[in-house]
């Protein structure tokens, strides 16, 4: 059903706002609105407009909470919201003092490293480096060969150059060394390594002793540093350990404050007090539900600082009431086909309860097998209760109708030997129809139970109609009195006909079809007068007219049309008998053959019970959509969204 809904306006002083935020909005379900557009009627009020001061505290915290991986910040434990601030930038703080200090540590690491890297090619030098680069005579310099280079330049050229090529180490497809050569000859000297592709490097004046003690000490500097940073990321990590059920409530202290900050925009203010003009006092709005809207102005009638107010005529506002349902646990999860469509508006009756019973009963009729249904239930409910499905449960619920007609019809995964049918079998029970002979008896029980969803449905678009204040709709609409007449008179007529009794008299038929198809046709202008509008008939007479007779055939035929919609389901029923008979058939099952296929049996089983099933489903769904819903149902209504819940 459609829970009734009230709709509040809270006020108080505009600093107490934080504190009713606190103990009434945030424990109540309440769908703000906006103050502003509610009370436009009402002079002096103004926006609600102010900054939150922990801003970028939680801009911080957010911050902070990256470096906690995957943490968790649900909580119902909250602190003050300035302790939530203060420890926020604490922490903040004391982190980013460690994070400059590993940031300089990465630093030299990078320097010591770049360091090594140069004076590791080296290390086959065993002299003082601080010694040559103060050489005053003698010119050194520190690079590298190809391999090839190296050779050719080892065969050809070093023998006869006055310089001293001291081989290093070899690296990849490289030697490394140092050549020395005399103050007055370096210039010729160095082109001619230039031209047999010798790279120069240029070690800085930073290394102590010979290249593998100058290594040696850069990677002591290194492991210094790695072990000094490592130290303070591990203190890092203490502090965050030892701070993470605090700041967790810090967290959320600082985010609900910033969430429940932005109430302030849905809020209004104004002036209550002429003598103190600088008083402000704010004013919320938003809808509840009446048992919520009721416990809640009790609780705030002994609160002398703020004052409820509940509208009781809705006509006065400007937004709609929201949509609230409640329904029975074994009809809750039909609401998920209701929300598809459209929820009901606040004066519309809920087809929850409705849309259940007739989906589940349909559904059996036309997939009716004790073994498949129970196969259906049970996985329907495991999988409701492991993924917390709506649609799973609705199919446990429509596998226990299927197990229901599974007993009527007499069927068991497909056999119908088992046990016997309480009503018939849909394959094999025929009925005598006058003027058409003999015809499946599940048809004739399917056209009956469209024309019985037919009538209910108008019934309930009648009563929605005069609740909605539209009674030219409940009157004179095909689907209202004038249409239930129309086609119930049909309905009957048909019955006495097939059960060949007696028919009703030609002047009770002409008032029974004639009278009700003259107020379908002539609803609009009788609609007009009911409604007492000036002009009852269209100035274009002739085109009503004309419009009105095509209209009146388009509307005959749909009752005809619609109550044959309903034979797909008694065709679900025989086609589902007809099927599991050819899967018995292929392995083996009927007649008096000796050996019987049992995987045959089911995969068959389960083939039919997954496609049959989902087109059931599909079929059934259509049903309640097209010949059910669009005869009285609207949808047009909105969720109720409360704001603690956002």
């Amino acid at each position: 059903m459609v829970e009734q809904m009230k709709f509040l306006s809270i006020t108080g002083p505009k600093d107490d706002i934080d504190r009713v935020i606190e103990n009434y909005i945030m424990k109540y379900d309440i769908q703000l609105e906006n103050a502003l557009v509610e009370l436009k009627n009402v002079k002096g009020l103004q926006a609600f407009t102010e900054t939150t001061p922990y801003k970028s505290s939680f801009a911080t915290a957010l911050e902070l909470k990256k470096q906690y991986p995957e943490l968790d910040t649900s909580t119902s434990e909250y602190m003050d919201i300035k302790e939530a601030a203060k420890l926020v930038e604490q922490m903040a703080q004391e982190i980013k003092k460690q994070k400059q200090a590993i940031d300089k540590l990465d630093r030299k690491i990078e320097v010591a490293e770049d360091k090594l890297t140069q004076i590791e090619q080296f290390i086959g030098l065993n002299y003082d480096v601080s010694s040559i680069l103060h050489f005053k005579f003698i010119k050194y310099r520190f690079g590298r060969f190809t391999k090839d280079y190296y050779k050719k330049f080892m065969d050809y050229i070093h023998d006869d150059i006055d310089s001293i090529f001291y081989t290093c180490r070899e690296v990849d497809d490289y030697v490394w060394g140092v050549y020395f050569v005399p103050v007055t000859l370096s210039d010729r000297i160095d082109s001619i390594y230039s031209s047999m592709h010798f790279e120069r490097f240029f070690l800085t004046d930073e290394y102590q002793g010979t290249p593998q003690v100058a290594s040696d000490a850069i990677k002591d500097d290194i492991e210094k540093f790695t072990l000094a940073r490592d130290r303070i990321k591990r203190y890092i990590e203490d502090v965050l350990e030892k701070n993470k059920a605090d700041f967790i409530k810090a967290f959320s202290t600082l985010n609900r404050y910033i969430e429940n900050f932005d109430i302030r925009k849905m809020a209004a203010l104004t002036k209550h007090d002429s003598k103190n003009p600088h008083v402000l006092f704010y004013i919320l709005c938003g809808w509840m539900s009446a048992k919520d809207a009721n416990a809640l102005r009790a609780l705030i009638e002994k609160d002398k600082d703020t004052f409820c107010f509940v509208e009781e005529k809705h006509s006065n506002l400007f937004s709609i009431a929201p949509t609230k349902l409640k329904n029975f646990v074994l009809f809750k999860p039909f609401e998920l086909f209701i929300e598809m469509y459209g929820l009901p508006s606040h004066n519309e009756i809920d087809p929850t309860p409705i849309v259940s019973v007739f989906y589940a009963f349909l559904f059996g009729f036309m997939f009716g097998d004790l073994g498949q249904g129970a196969v259906l239930s049970i996985l329907g409910l495991i999988v409701s209760k492991w993924k917390k499905s709506k649609l799973a449960s609705i199919v446990s619920i429509c596998g226990i109708s299927s197990m229901i007609f599974g007993c009527l019809f007499g069927s068991v995964f497909g056999f119908e030997d088992l046990i016997p049918a309480l009503w018939l079998r849909p394959g094999e029970a025929m009925s005598n129809i006058p003027l058409i002979g003999r015809l499946n008896t599940v048809f004739i029980v399917a056209i009956g139970i469209g024309c019985a969803v037919i009538l209910f449905s108008m019934i309930l678009n009648i009563i929605n109609r005069v609740k909605s204040n539209e009674y030219g709709e409940a009157l004179f609409d095909t689907n209202g009195v004038a249409g239930i007449v129309f086609y119930g008179s049909a309905v009957a007529v048909a019955l006495l006909f097939l059960t060949q009794h007696i028919v009703l008299a030609s002047s009770i038929l002409i008032i029974m079809f004639v009278l009700p198809l003259l107020l379908i046709f002539f609803k609009e202008p009788l609609t007009h007068l009911i409604e007492k509008k000036a002009r009852i008939f269209p100035k274009e007479k002739g085109m009503f007219f004309v419009q009105g007779f095509f209209e009146l055939f388009e509307v005959l035929l749909s009752y005809f049309s619609n109550t044959l919609s309903f034979v797909r389901v008694g065709a679900f029923a025989i086609s589902h008998a007809a099927m599991m008979e050819v899967v018995l058939l292929l392995s083996g099952a009927t007649g008096e053959s000796a050996s019987i296929n049992w995987l045959g049996i089911i995969l068959g089983n389960i083939f039919v019970c997954g496609m049959e099933g989902l087109i059931v489903g599909i079929q059934v769904l259509r049903l309640e959509y097209y010949e059910l819903f669009s005869r009285f149902y609207k949808g047009l209504g909105r969720a109720f969204v409360p704001y603690n819940r956002k």
